[in-house]
This record gives C-alpha cells, sequence and structure tokens, in this order.
C-alpha cells in the first residue's frame, strides 16, 4: 500500500506543480505571438488528466493532497517570469519546459524501478503511462528547439 501511496503522491504533486508553472508561462505569454502556446494548452488539460487521476486515488486512500508547498511555487512562477521577460521565443520556452520535465520524468522513473515489482498492474500501468506522457511532451518540445 505504501508504494501505490508514493507513486500517486509523485504523480499529483508533479502535475500540480507543472500545471501552476504551464498556467504561468501561458499567462505571461499572453500577448505575444508564441506557437507554442496551443501546445502549452495541451500539456495543461494533460497533467490536469493526471492530477485528477492520482487525486481520486489519493482520496479513495484517505490521504492528503501534497502539493509543492507555496515558496516553491512562488519561486517558480518568478523564474518563468525573469525567463520570459528575458527570451521569450519558442526556442527558449520549449527548452525551460523540458528541463522542468526532465527533472519529473528522472523522478518518476526512479519510482517506478523501486516499486516496478510491488505495484499492482494497474498502479504500475498508470506510473508507466504517465512517465510515458512525459517522454513524449519532452520530444514533441524538442521540435521548438
Amino acid at each position: 500500500m505504501e508504494e501505490k501511496i508514493e507513486i500517486y503522491k509523485h504523480i499529483y504533486k508533479d502535475s500540480d506543480m507543472s500545471v501552476s508553472s504551464l498556467k504561468k508561462m501561458k499567462l505571461d505569454l499572453n500577448n505575444k505571438d508564441n506557437k507554442i502556446k496551443d501546445y502549452l494548452d495541451y500539456l495543461i488539460d494533460e497533467f490536469n488528466k493526471y492530477k485528477n487521476i492520482s487525486k481520486d486515488e489519493l482520496t479513495e486512500l484517505n490521504e492528503s493532497l501534497d502539493e509543492e508547498s507555496f515558496m516553491a511555487k512562488l519561486m517558480s512562477n518568478i523564474g518563468i517570469k525573469k525567463e520570459v521577460m528575458n527570451d521569450n521565443s519558442d526556442s527558449h520556452m520549449a527548452e525551460v519546459l523540458i528541463q522542468g520535465i526532465v527533472m519529473g520524468s528522472i523522478n518518476m522513473e526512479k519510482t517506478i524501478s523501486k516499486y516496478n515489482n510491488k505495484l499492482d498492474k494497474a498502479d504500475l500501468s498508470i506510473a508507466e503511462e504517465f512517465l510515458k506522457f512525459e517522454q513524449e511532451s519532452i520530444e514533441k518540445l524538442k521540435e521548438y528547439l
């Protein structure tokens, strides 16, 4: 049970932070002519989907929903604002997003490896699907580089 909780907490926390950061980037790019904005909408929708899946699982297990701290989100928002102000090109925005998603996917991969043989197939499948989504997002973002 501990393994299932940790997997879903990771997915929830990663998705929550991603949605927050993506929305901030989209807001900061609002009046700019960036092609990447449509892809941001897709990422927000997909991360929200995984956030809701993990939220439902954690709620069913009577577990708390641990989000990133206010300070972590604030620092991320400040960093995004700074990056947009310095260089709002699609290439640079893609680079910033790739760096963030890579960090999350590395941690997801470690968590899957740690619990691979202890999770039931349905939970492992969700975790692997989430990791695959992150990896595919990275590849798609490379097209903007």
